[in-house]
């Protein structure tokens, strides 16, 4: 059996959801989170080992709420993203920071615990059973030359990702009659009105199609990316404006710059609903719908020990 591991991007610290740790909100119905169904419907496609990307603060709360329960079932480790995480000679001129640098600098911080394909994907999104079988066919298909910068991304359609209690950020997707990413940009502020979506651009509402391919920040990459992210963290440290304190180091705009040049990206198409915990009101919502699939019996009144 192929070595595929899930990584779990979790140290965001969350301030759309009121100050709570949106990541440790119970939904299930035994006070499961949304990552138990996570690493659940991951292990049940073939996944053998988690990572969970942490800040160190969170440490004990993470351990005792989700990380203890899964190193019952499964290998486990951690990767820490701290602010300070940086190269040494830029951390004196980024002092007023007070948050880590992005996605991307989340997976960096994994390159010394990870040394085989591997699945990215965030905390506090539900992608559904389909996506993590779509996803591990793929990094372990003996076809496949797995070679340097070969990445998958799990697409989603739009109008399965909205919140109904604010708006949300999406990788607008471009993909080819190939099934190859051929564009994505990260757009903000995008709400359902009526039969359309609207996003925020250059300050000007835009329209958007509610069947547009989404990214939903679910990658499947190979080690070899870890020397591209370190890299392109230094580039992006460099010719960053030292006034802008909330810039962020992110996966979608990395893996977008390596289009058509350094990387091919395939994209697996899923239909299952999204569900997350965006805002604190969507708890109830995710609530419901997590006891709908097990009274459906897609899932055990209670996931793990």
């Amino acid at each position: 059996m192929k070595n595929v591991t899930l990584v779990i991007m979790a140290a965001g610290i969350g301030s759309r959801y009121g100050g709570g740790i949106k990541q440790l909100a119970s939904v299930g119905p035994s006070g499961e989170i949304i990552m138990d169904y996570s690493v659940y419907d991951a292990l049940e496609a073939g996944f053998n080992k988690v990572v969970f990307i942490i800040r160190r603060d969170l440490e004990k709360d993470f351990k005792e709420v989700i990380g203890n329960r899964i190193e019952q079932v499964t290998d486990v480790a951690y990767a820490y993203q701290e602010l300070g995480d940086i190269p040494e000679r830029y951390k004196d001129r980024w002092k007023g920071r007070r948050k880590p640098w992005g996605t991307g600098q989340a997976i960096l911080c994994c390159k010394d615990v990870v040394n085989e394909p591997f699945l990215v994907i965030n905390a506090d999104d539900y992608y559904g059973k389909e996506a993590y079988k779509e996803a591990y066919g793929y990094l372990t298909d003996p076809a496949r030359k797995n070679g340097k910068n070969d990445i998958c991304m799990v697409g989603f359609v739009l109008k399965n990702t909205l919140s109904e209690n604010g708006t949300v950020t999406r990788g607008i997707c471009k993909v080819d009659e190939d099934c190859m990413l051929t564009e994505i940009e990260e757009t903000y502020s995008i709400q359902r009105k009526g039969e359309k979506a609207t996003a925020i651009k250059d300050g000007k509402e835009i329209e958007l199609d509610l069947d547009s391919p989404v990214s939903m920040n679910m990658w499947g990459l190979q080690p070899d990316i870890f020397d591209v992210l370190e890299k392109g963290f230094s580039d992006f440290l460099e010719h960053l404006d030292e006034e802008d304190v909330k810039a962020e180091y992110l996966l979608p705009r990395i893996i977008g710059g390596l289009l058509g040049h350094k990387a091919e990206v395939t994209v697996l198409e899923s239909k299952d609903k999204w569900f997350g915990v965006t805002y604190q009101e969507d708890r109830q919502s995710v609530s419901e719908a997590i006891q709908k699939l097990v009274s459906a019996g897609e899932y055990p009144d209670k996931i793990f020990p």
